[in-house]
């Protein structure tokens, strides 16, 4: 930060910057009408080098996970009212009995975590439109609801008709997208559907349902979509689908198509709501992406690819399942196949970057090719941010991104990660957890960029040079990395390994 620097008014710096001045606006008033004109076309090109390296302020958010019954007492209220009615419910005074209420309720629920009551929604986006008032758009990488939802409504509501609980699942949905469009009116929200965010269940949903049509609904409400091009139609078949979608994002991001997937089809949990697994609308799902990614190249449309479950390893549960890699076992993968993966490093030449979140830590991942095709990855390589949660669920600090973003190349310029004081939101001060650029030295987050940060992570296995200690000390947001430090070498194979093949060779160096 930058403080004001009172200089006394007899300050000979000021007597000089007086001089200064005045001599430079004499010798322009009298050179004036000497001064050659700009001839128009170099006029024009340096205005549109200037416009390239322009940066506009974008939001990255991810896993908001709210919860509506963190006041148990409430929860009939909120049933009945229209989503209009839920701001001022949600605002009033605490029941008498909210704490016990909701530790019972936690019990029940086998809850391990507390998730985002409304004061923390509510002091996050204050904090968004006081940090970032003239934000551009926002990203949101899935999970608006919070965990365990099929159980407090179920405890709650024990009598409840069939599809009261589908019913419920879009109003609380519906109320964090009016909370958001509430303070940022005209901003562009695009929105990918979580494992949690199910008329269901957690990682269950059924392509085609009626559910998908009421999401596709809230979630359409936050875009810029024109119906010039049929973008509205072309939205709701697809999200109707399979909660998925793909369009042009909006002024000033110059023709760079946003691809939405819907990955919880894609996840080794995934079951339909009949409780049966489907690999079918995982099937479909990726055709889709691939015709997307084709018509994106031909048109020569840059790409953004968000959703919510990265590609790749799970580093977390393959090393706290204790998963012996080197004696044949197989990591713990995020999804269940690599094609998401390997059609982002193919159309990489298309694409400028991956987000996602799902794990609620400030992560990174590096896409390229692996095996026979390695010798390419200098060439075919996409940049993967994954974007910290504002649910302090597993004892972080919630969190936002401020971003920049060059609106002409659909570059991620630099980024600032937010944090709160406290889990709950009450009284809350936001304050810069790290920028990207100043920590690590970067000038842009990119493919390039983060093929030599994970180098010098794998080139320090102990975490002792400051930018591994960087990268440890953010990743949990509120500096408990450092538990990380004792798997650092295993963690680090993971950032830019995405097969269970490449990640062992990494982690074992002699099975290479």
């Amino acid at each position: 930060m930058i403080h004001s620097m009172r200089i006394p008014s007899r300050s000979p710096i000021l007597a000089v910057a007086a001089l200064f001045c005045l001599s430079v606006g004499l010798v322009s008033a009298a050179s004036a009408q000497e001064a050659r004109p700009v001839p128009p076309a170099k006029a024009h090109a340096a205005a549109s080098r200037q416009a390239e390296k322009a940066t506009i302020p974008a939001l990255l958010v991810s896993d908001i996970h709210f919860d509506p019954f963190h006041d148990p007492a409430r929860a009939r209220e909120l049933a009945a009212a229209p989503v209009s009615r839920w701001r001022s419910i949600l605002s009033a005074p605490p029941s008498a009995d909210q704490q016990q209420a909701f530790a019972q309720l936690q019990q029940t629920c086998h809850a391990k975590g507390v998730d985002t009551p409304f004061s923390l929604l509510h002091s996050s986006l204050q904090a968004m439109k006081t940090r970032l008032p003239n934000a551009r758009f926002m990203t949101v990488s899935g999970d608006l609801i919070a965990h365990a939802f099929t159980c407090r409504y179920a405890t709650l509501f024990p009598s409840a008709a069939p599809g009261d609980y589908e019913a419920f699942v879009v109003k609380t949905m519906a109320f964090v997208m009016d909370e958001i469009r509430a303070s940022f009116p005209e901003m562009p929200v695009y929105v990918a559907l979580g494992n949690n965010d199910s008329g269901c269940g957690d990682y269950q949903l059924t392509a085609g349902s009626d559910f998908l049509a009421q999401a596709g609904k809230v979630v359409a409400e936050g875009l810029s979509l024109s119906q010039k091009e049929g973008a509205v139609k072309k939205f709701g078949k697809e999200f109707g689908e399979g909660g998925y979608y793909s369009f042009t994002m909006a002024e000033p991001m110059r023709d760079t198509r946003l691809i939405v997937v819907n990955d919880l089809f894609l996840s080794p949990r995934y079951s339909n709501c009949a409780g049966h697994p489907d690999p079918a609308p995982a099937t479909e799902q990726m055709k889709w992406l691939e015709s997307e990614l084709k018509q994106a190249r031909a048109s020569g449309q840059r790409v953004w690819l968000m959703g919510h479950i990265p590609p790749g390893i799970d580093p977390y549960s393959t090393i706290s399942k204790f998963k012996n890699v080197c004696g044949g076992e197989q990591p713990v993968m995020f999804l269940s196949s690599d094609k998401m993966a390997d059609l982002m490093v193919e159309y990489a030449d298309t694409m400028r970057l991956g987000i996602f979140g799902h794990t609620h830590m400030d992560e990174m991942r590096l896409l390229e090719p692996e095996g026979k095709d390695a010798q390419a990855a200098d060439k075919r390589m996409t940049a993967v941010k994954m974007v910290p949660s504002i649910s302090p669920v597993d004892g972080n600090n919630p969190s936002f991104t401020v971003a920049r973003v060059n609106p002409s190349a659909a570059t991620l310029e630099d980024y600032d990660v937010i944090a709160a004081s406290n889990q709950t939101g009450v009284g809350a001060t936001w304050t810069t957890e790290y920028n990207y650029a100043q920590t690590y030295r970067e000038t842009q987050f990119s493919a390039s960029a983060e093929k030599e940060l994970i180098e010098e992570f794998k080139a320090d296995p102990a975490a002792k040079k400051a930018v591994s200690e960087a990268y440890l000390r953010d990743y949990f947001v509120s500096n408990m990395g450092r538990e990380l430090s004792m798997f650092w070498p295993q963690y680090a194979c993971a950032l830019d390994k995405r097969t269970a093949k490449g990640y062992a060779s990494c982690v074992c160096p002699a099975a290479k």
